[in-house]
């Protein structure tokens, strides 16, 4: 068999009524540039969407075949172990020319009984904003669920929200549960676990091209919003040159920012998992086993888990997000 090698993937762009014209003209996704793309799908495992490989000998394989021939090589055993040969994250670009929906996603037990699937925990990182754009991320204060009900009859939903400023940099964490909406003026990375499930609460009276409401899951969404989830989410830190910084360290994803002008090295031999690595600036060179893979801004690379050392040299200079599953954590919270 073959050695296993960093993996790129076809994008899968999705045209969105929100959407813009940014992955194309500054991600350098290759598509119509007239077309109004909300999404971009870097890696994903989701039924009817599912990654295939854009370089090297396994060029044209979907993610779901490497890992049924790769197993852990590629996922890490235990990660394997869990998910078998469904990839657990789902990685996206996402720009946002107006407000999306407010909406909520269900936690895992929610989402298994309603859907026999995954939830969705997530995070943002966000790296455009335009000036006064905004993250709705919670309620202002705790809610009670009566109280709720009526602002979504009454129009008033915006009202009960916790609305803060996004800058490049920043970043959200949206556990399962939380209420939430991305404004309009904002481009991001989203970091989340393999779901497409989202209840949709509030579309502010939009319309699609049909001149169509869209449909709304106010009854589905009330059982699986968490009204305690309120107050400020931001994260916002200066990152050292050249140093790793954590972002989100959480049961699901860790995700970590480098912001480098020199060579770093990276040895993951106490990490049982793949290593995701989405290029947010610049452009550097992946360094392994004395060979090397370019990547550019906009670009996501998959790094199989039986790899372990790598060295990463920017092009003058890069940003990074690294994601990968860190299970030690898993196995903090079930010895507490």
């Amino acid at each position: 068999m073959s050695e296993l090698y960093p993996l790129k993937f076809e994008p899968v762009l999705k045209e969105k009524i929100w959407g813009g014209t940014a992955l194309v003209n500054h991600y350098f996704k290759k598509a119509d540039p007239k077309v109004k793309y909300g999404e971009c799908w870097e890696i994903s495992a989701l039924k009817g969407d599912l990654s295939v490989v854009s370089n090297g000998f396994l060029a044209g394989n979907n993610i779901q075949e490497l890992i049924e021939v790769y197993m852990g090589d590629i996922t890490g055993d235990t990660v394997y172990e869990k998910f078998g040969i469904e990839f657990p994250l789902l990685i996206k670009i996402i720009e946002a020319k107006e407000d999306l929906s407010i909406q909520v996603h269900p936690g895992n037990e929610l989402a298994k009984e309603r859907h026999k699937a995954y939830g969705k925990t997530e995070m943002w990182y966000i790296l455009e904003s335009e000036r006064g754009s905004k993250i709705y991320t919670g309620f202002r204060e705790p809610v009670e669920k009566e109280i709720y009900l009526e602002a979504v009859r009454t129009g008033t939903l915006p009202e009960l929200l916790n609305i803060e400023e996004a800058t490049p940099g920043d970043v959200f964490f949206t556990p399962a549960g939380r209420i939430h909406a991305i404004g309009a003026g904002i481009t991001l990375a989203e970091i989340q676990q393999t779901s497409d499930i989202t209840y949709r609460i509030c579309d502010w009276n939009r319309k699609d091209s049909h001149g169509k409401a869209r449909e709304l899951h106010t009854e589905l969404a009330a059982e699986a919003i968490d009204f305690n989830a309120a107050g400020e989410s931001r994260i916002r830190m200066s990152p050292t040159l050249n140093k790793t910084e954590n972002l989100i360290n959480c049961e699901f994803f860790t995700t970590n920012l480098i912001h480098f002008n020199d060579t770093i090295s990276k040895d993951y031999s106490l990490i049982d998992s793949f290593v995701i690595y989405l290029c947010i600036e610049g452009e550097f060179m992946i360094r392994w086993n004395g060979n090397s893979e370019p990547v550019i801004k906009g670009e996501t690379v998959l790094l199989p888990a039986m790899i372990k050392e790598t060295d990463l040299v920017p092009s003058n200079e890069a940003k990074i997000l690294e994601i990968f599953i860190n299970e030690n954590i898993n196995k903090h919270n079930l010895n507490n």
